[in-house]
């Protein structure tokens, strides 16, 4: 009932918002494309972004300010979204939705690797180059990853920790685990297996994460992050666990020959996630690792991990995921995956 009463009252207070918006600008000022990495299925390339009246800015200087900070990464959630707005590729069009995301599918049939798609809304504006990842044919792992302490620390466990990381720093301060680093880099085995990430962080701070990750030399691969807008059937959006979920099921549809390495933590159930999709998926998941966090694990997370262990599948739970290549290999190998050494 009261999740119900918040719903609505959210719900009336974005409307309301909207409208007040002065949204005149959209009449003398073009609206620009805020560009998602997208990534390939057998039938098309997924060309992702979002529509806004103006982009906001992440970038940080050093010895930047926390005050500084907070207010720029509170910026990047006061977005103006543009609905109902087409976009093209060439002949291609699709129309953003309430929020202004898109997705525009293109025809398969372009080199493995990175491509820079160049996208325009049909009403005028620079066109935006849209980054799409075609893996290699050679690929012989999907490797899946969670973001926020898995590779980046965050906190997520503790709310108040993790809203205090999370607009507190910038991106020069925020910090990759160097063991998650060094292990996608080994699982890609230099860009032949394709990696993604799985998180429920908003879409706002996709390009925020992107320079983190470049910064820190991470394996560059398409994100799935989530949409916390509010709509007339969710509150928020749907929760970190269906979304994860929903992610991993797409990825492994999208590739259907290749077995999967999932890699997260503990922090926020990813065991029980993780020992869904295995059993969703049966043979598919070849091992699964999770970070243990700063306060270790509960009783759920012992029994989710007895019960991931017990469908066969190679699991790793660790403080630290350095060290641990042996156990992985033979894990993989033992599927029919050649070492990713």
């Amino acid at each position: 009932m009261i999740k119900k009463v918040l719903h609505r009252t959210a719900l009336s207070a974005e409307r309301l918002l909207d409208r007040l918006q002065p949204r005149i600008r959209r009449k003398s000022a073009p609206l620009v494309i805020d560009p998602y990495y997208g990534y390939s299925t057998p039938e098309h390339l997924i060309v992702r972004g979002r529509v806004l009246a103006a982009l906001r800015s992440s970038a940080a200087r050093e010895g930047q300010g926390v005050l500084r900070n907070i207010w720029q990464m509170v910026s990047l959630f006061l977005t103006d979204e543009a609905a109902g707005v087409t976009v093209t590729h060439g002949e291609t069009k699709a129309v953003t939705d309430e929020e202004g995301y898109f997705q525009l599918p293109l025809p398969v049939g372009r080199a493995p690797g990175w491509h820079d798609i160049e996208v325009s809304v049909a009403d005028g504006g620079a066109p935006a180059a849209c980054p799409v990842f075609v893996p290699r044919p050679d690929a012989r792992l999907l490797v899946v990853s969670d973001i926020d302490d898995t590779v980046l620390h965050t906190s997520a466990y503790s709310l108040l920790r993790n809203l205090w990381t999370t607009f507190s720093g910038n991106v020069l301060t925020r910090r990759i685990y160097p063991d998650s680093a060094a292990l996608l880099r080994r699982l890609s085995e230099q860009g032949r297996n394709p990696v993604f990430y799985v998180s429920s962080s908003p879409w706002n701070m996709h390009a925020f994460l992107a320079q983190v990750f470049k910064q820190a030399d991470l394996v560059r691969g398409p994100m799935f992050l989530r949409d916390l807008g509010l709509s007339e059937t969710q509150f928020i959006s749907a929760g970190h666990g269906s979304h994860k979920g929903q992610s991993i099921d797409l990825l492994l549809n999208a590739h259907p020959r290749l077995p999967a390495v999932l890699v997260g933590d503990t922090g926020q159930k990813d065991a029980a996630i993780y020992l869904a999709a295995v059993r969703r998926h049966p043979g598919r998941i070849r091992a699964v690792l999770l970070r243990i966090p700063e306060d270790g694990l509960n009783e759920d997370d012992k029994r989710d991990l007895k019960l991931l262990e017990a469908t066969g599948v190679t699991v790793i739970a660790t403080p630290n995921f350095k060290g641990r290549e042996t156990e992985l290999e033979f894990g993989i190998s033992r599927g029919g995956v050649t070492s990713c050494s």
